[in-house]
């Protein structure tokens, strides 16, 4: 009485809302401010917006507000990070994996998965849940036209390299041929590939140079002085100090601090800037295995020694 009926063999299903990329997904939720911004200054937008197929595993921006608490830092800090792109990729998988894949894949333990930026992950399933590292999918099988995401609870931080000892990290840099020479002569060097920690203020060449014109002497002459080894351990203080440690040591004014010669040195912040006697701090926290390099640019001498003696 109100139309017409015709018989057909099949169902019909509504044709499906075109899957937008990765990108696009994470940009249309409220979840992902922090990743977004942080592809985008990564530039990696335009790569996960390719064909893939790509599993992306995306921290939430609680995720990465727990981790700026955890580091004391900023998302300004995070996005100026030099490793800001590997740590990115470090969470991305080529292949379209769900969440039943992934736990077929796991069938007989946790396995190592390649990441983008070349490190591996751990995928685990524990209880029924799983595990990328330590963090946990909380929501999977978002579908992508170019892959899937998995939403994650934590943010991924790629092994860090095995860092050298302070040693190491002196002789494989270009400035500083002329400690490395002297640590050598004074027979200093197993002392400071010992186990430590130490904190070292490190004169560059620059610095060297400047003290060898100021006292007229060429470098064969300052690895011949009788004191070269309390000279250098004057740049030594035993402990792993960074840059936020002394600074925190100066908050309310100079401090003097016994280094490994016996001598005092005076550690000062003038207009943000961190000062070891005159000499100022251009190259803060490169961290060692035993400890930490702070740059300086000038070489510290002992108050006892005005002038070395040869």
């Amino acid at each position: 009485s109100n139309g017409v009926i015709h018989v057909i063999d099949g169902v019909l299903l509504p044709p499906a809302e075109e899957l937008g990329t990765i990108v696009d997904i994470a940009v249309a939720s409220d979840d992902f401010t922090t990743l977004v911004a942080a592809l985008t200054e990564a530039e990696l937008v335009a790569a996960l917006q390719g064909e893939g197929p790509f599993t992306v595993f995306a921290p939430t921006d609680d995720a990465f507000a727990a981790l700026l608490a955890e580091l004391d830092i900023t998302a300004s800090d995070l996005l100026a990070f030099e490793n800001l792109s590997e740590i990115l990729l470090y969470h991305v998988v080529v292949g379209s994996f769900t969440a039943a894949d992934v736990i077929a894949l796991t069938a007989d333990g946790p396995v190592e998965v390649e990441t983008l930026s070349g490190a591996m992950i751990t995928i685990s399933v524990v209880d029924g849940n799983v595990f990328i590292n330590d963090a946990q999918v909380i929501l999977p099988d978002v579908m992508a036209s170019n892959g899937v995401i998995h939403v994650i609870d934590g943010v991924l931080l790629p092994p860090a390299e095995e860092l050298g000892t302070i040693v190491d990290i002196a002789v494989a840099s270009d400035d500083f041929t002329t400690l490395v020479a002297a640590l050598t002569e004074a027979e200093l060097v197993a002392a400071l590939q010992g186990e430590g920690p130490f904190t070292v203020f490190a004169p560059t060449d620059d610095a060297f140079a400047a003290l060898l014109a100021e006292l007229d002497i060429t470098a064969s002459d300052l690895l011949a002085f009788e004191n070269l080894s309390e000279i250098l351990l004057y740049h030594v203080v035993v402990g792993s100090f960074t840059a936020a440690d002394v600074i925190a040591l100066t908050a309310d004014g100079p401090v003097e601090v016994e280094t490994l010669s016996g001598a005092m040195i005076t550690i000062s912040v003038v207009d943000g800037n961190v000062f070891i006697n005159d000499a100022q701090v251009i190259l803060p926290d490169v961290m060692a295995s035993n400890g930490v390099i702070h740059v300086i640019d000038g070489v510290l001498l002992p108050p006892a020694e005005e002038t070395p003696e040869e």
